[in-house]
């Protein structure tokens, strides 16, 4: 019996490819808190968009408006900020705010003095119209868009 012998050689015997299916159980962990983190992502997502649905209906009720071109347009543009204010805030602490409070507490929780510079309380409450107020009234427009979008409840 020779070693060196190569006639008694077989070939290897190579096992058969591993099953791409079932996967092993850490696949199906892994795809099981993905599907938990999507679901917890979808219901946060659903729930965000309910919660600023006052938004929506506020922007679309002063993209109805127009410019605010006199006195009444600038009212009509106060009023919308004031029923997206109640929607958002405590009612007590906004009900019965008007004049300076009112435009004070727009600037506040805008975190600009904008609605003081746009000269919101004097052209609402009957300043002459002109052109200053058709002036004051498109500043006034963009800045009620830009609180409608931007402003956070405290607390």
């Amino acid at each position: 019996m020779d070693e060196a012998d190569l006639s008694r050689l077989a070939d290897i015997v190579v096992p058969p490819p591993v099953a791409w299916w079932p996967p092993a159980p850490g696949w199906w962990m892994l795809l099981a808190a993905l599907l938990a983190a999507g679901l917890i992502l979808l219901v946060a997502a659903v729930r965000r968009w309910r919660r600023n649905a006052y938004r929506r209906e506020a922007l679309a009720a002063l993209d109805r408006l127009g410019p605010a071109t006199d006195a009444a347009g600038i009212a009509a543009v106060s009023a919308v900020l004031k029923r997206t204010a109640l929607a958002a805030y405590p009612r007590d602490q906004v009900a019965s705010l008007t004049g300076r409070a009112w435009v004070a507490f727009l600037d506040r929780t805008s975190g600009s003095q904008t609605f003081s510079a746009s000269g919101l309380a004097g052209a609402a409450s009957g300043a002459p119209a002109g052109e200053e107020t058709e002036q004051l009234g498109a500043a006034l427009l963009a800045a009620a868009r830009r609180w409608v979008t931007h402003h956070r409840v405290e607390g």
